[in-house]
This record gives structure tokens, sequence and C-alpha cells, in this order.
């Protein structure tokens, strides 16, 4: 019986800080926000009222929440199909195949993982400048001229040039975490699959997507909820939700809702709603990718 309550007792012990710390920082804050999504604040006095759910309801008729949710979903989808495909195409092609400078390639891969998102912005801004950026001036450089454009001022492709940083930020984590998942796979079962005659577009879709499918479905979930974070951080650095709100967010609306037009609990609203829906979009996407789970 005693070791019994010194066993529960260090546990909460050992428990304790780490329950603390979340309670003060994630559920307390969490429950404000839903609190104060109820009521019609600037954010600076006193004069809270509250007004229920109209909040919420001015929230579906609001023409400039629908084209940031819009360009949230847009960056979700788009980035994250070119991202995953290309981390584990990269992956099983540094694993699989003898290539010489392997290792080179993959610390190039990795570092813009490990630059600040800031910096990712200034890399991009310069290079998506109009005049003196490099990819206006390769393009000029092949007499490609009719393809230079105003990368981050043309309001139908800004948001395509924010989708095209945000994936060459993520592409070497995720190929990262691939490498080791394929790394794991015995070379048996690739020798075995030679014998009976499957090439290597067969083997990688009969053995490696198969046998990496979990590691898909873990960081597909953690991509997709981390695009809409790092999509706010590039655009308030890049565009500010330029040209015109073509490059808002769903974040950068909630933020100059919520600190820039001082309507807080309106910006409390519609960070209720992105709660909601990034917690209904990973239980899809778990729920969409659940496979019986293959061991070897």
């Amino acid at each position: 019986m005693k070791k019994t309550t010194e066993k529960r007792l260090f546990i909460f012990v050992c428990t304790a800080p780490a329950l603390i710390l979340l309670t003060i920082f994630m559920i307390l804050p969490t429950i404000e926000v839903f609190r104060m999504s109820m009521y019609k604040w600037g954010g600076f006095s006193n004069n809270q009222v509250f007004v229920g759910f109209d909040n919420f309801k001015k929230l579906w008729n609001d023409m400039n929440f629908i084209h940031s949710l819009q360009n949230s979903i847009l960056l979700m989808v788009v980035v994250t199909i070119i991202t995953m495909t290309l981390a584990i195409l990269f992956a099983s092609l540094l694993t699989r195949e003898k290539m010489r400078g392997n290792n080179f390639f993959r610390i190039i891969f990795y570092i813009p993982n490990i630059l600040s998102i800031v910096v990712i912005a200034g890399i991009f801004s310069a290079v998506y400048d109009p005049t003196t950026g490099l990819l206006n001036n390769m393009l000029g450089l092949f007499h490609l001229d009719n393809l230079q454009k105003l990368w981050l001022g043309d309001q139908k492709i800004a948001i395509y040039s924010i989708g095209g940083a945000l994936v060459w930020q993520a592409i070497g984590y995720y190929m990262v975490m691939y490498m080791a998942g394929i790394a794991s796979i015995p070379e048996s079962f690739y020798e075995a699959s030679a014998l009976e005659g499957a090439g290597r577009i067969r083997q990688f879709f009969s053995i490696t997507l198969p046998l990496i499918w979990n590691n898909i479905r873990t960081t597909l979930t953690f991509f997709i909820i981390s695009t809409i974070n790092l999509s706010f951080l590039l655009v308030q650095a890049m565009t500010g939700g330029g040209p015109d709100g073509a490059t808002e967010v769903f974040l950068s609306y909630m933020y100059k809702q919520a600190y820039t037009n001082s309507s807080y609990g309106y910006g409390m609203a519609i960070g209720v709603v992105i709660f909601l829906f990034s917690f209904a979009l990973s239980a899809i996407i778990s729920h969409v990718t659940k496979r019986d789970v293959l061991e070897y």
C-alpha cells in the first residue's frame, strides 16, 4: 500500500509542472478565446458588450474572411501535395540510389529548415524582386521575358509565390523523416522483389510507400496544420496581406481584426473558427488515411 502511494506521488510530482504549464499557457487561453468571441470589444477599454453569436453571423457574410479562408485552403492543398511528393521522391532517391554526394545533398536540402522564417521571407522577397530578383533575371537569361511577372505584386499569382517559399522551407525536414523510415526497411524485401522482376518504380509503390505509410500519415497532419502558422508568418514578412488582400490568410486576417482594426472580439471569433477547422481537419485526415499497419 505504501509503495503504491509513493508511486502515485512520484508520478504526480513528475507530471504536475507539465500540467500546470499546459493549463496556464494552453487550456486557459483557449477558453478565453472562446469567451471573448462572444463579446464586442476593441481590446483597449473596459467596455465589453456581450453579443452572443453575432460575431460568427457577421463572419460568414464577410467576403474578406471568405477570401482568406480560400487562400488558406489553397495553400494547404497545393503546398502539401507538392511538398509531400517531392520529399518522398528525394528521400527515396537519396536512400535507395547510390548517388555521388548523397551526404552533401542531404545537408543542402535540410538547410532551409534551420533558417528563421523571417530570413526565408527576405530571401524570397529578393528572389521575386521584379527588377533585380533572381527569378526574373533567370527567365530573361533564357529569353523567356513573357514569363516575367510581379511575383508579389500580381493579385493572381502572389499567393502561389508565398506557396513556393513554403515548399522550399519544408521539403528538407520531411525528406529526412522519410529517409529514416525508408532506411529501416529490410534490404531483403527489395532483393526478393527484384528477383521477381519488379523494377524501381514498382518497388517504390509496392514496398517503400506502404511501409512508410504511418510516417506519411503523421507528417501529413502535422504539415497541414503547421502550414496555417507558417503561411501567416510569411505573409506578414513578405506582403502584409497585399496586394489588395490577395495573400490574406486565416491568421493574418485574424491578427488585423484583433490588433489593427480594434475588433478584438471579432478577431477571437475568427480564432475559434480556425481552431475548430484545424481540429476537424486533423480528424478527417486521420480517418481518410487510416490503413492496416504492415509489419515486417
